[in-house]
């Protein structure tokens, strides 16, 4: 049998994962350990991203993406699941549908609890995205290839409808 160079281990535990802080810092809505599983492992056509969230915050704004599709498989902990316009109390060994649409599939991940939320969020990997944040009026329009994720993406524009350039905006006429 032919040996894959450079090939990653196709298993690894969370604890050993290469992790990172998002959110804001101070911020007492926002914050999370994310460790992103599936490029670790060599899964390229599948997202996979594990995530910890103390009590009493998220890891993301309220959000719904246009292009990709992810189910959220909760670990330990307990939180509310928030779709739309609905709200669902979710604990260890829920799985959370979260489908590609407008805002009535935004969604987000809420620690309720008094110990840390961890899960992992599984995803499709279509690029370019566009991801709408109903709750402040954003979007965000990335293209992460080549980059290798949403927060070091090769392209990436955070802004309001209302502030969009003219089509030809800056072309000599």
């Amino acid at each position: 049998m032919k040996e894959v160079q450079n090939m990653p281990k196709p298993v690894l535990n969370v604890e050993d994962a290469d992790s990172m802080q998002v959110g804001p810092e101070g911020s007492e809505r926002f914050g999370a350990k994310l460790a992103r599983i599936g490029s670790a492992i060599g899964s390229e056509g599948l997202g996979c991203t594990y995530a910890e969230v103390a009590p009493g915050k998220r890891a993301f704004p309220c959000h719904n993406h246009l292009a990709n599709d992810e189910i959220y498989v909760v670990m330990a902990g307990e939180g509310t699941y928030r779709l739309g316009d609905e709200e669902f109390p979710v604990r260890a060994g829920d799985i959370c549908a979260a489908p590609r649409g407008d805002a009535s599939t935004a969604h987000q991940m809420v620690n309720t609890g008094s110990e840390p939320l961890k899960y992992v969020c599984i995803s499709t990997m279509r690029d370019p995205e566009v991801v709408e944040y109903p709750d402040s009026g954003k979007f965000a329009a990335i293209a992460v290839r080549p980059g290798p994720d949403f927060f070091r993406a090769h392209l990436r524009y955070i802004g309001r409808t209302e502030t969009s350039l003219d089509y030809y905006d800056g072309e000599e006429l």
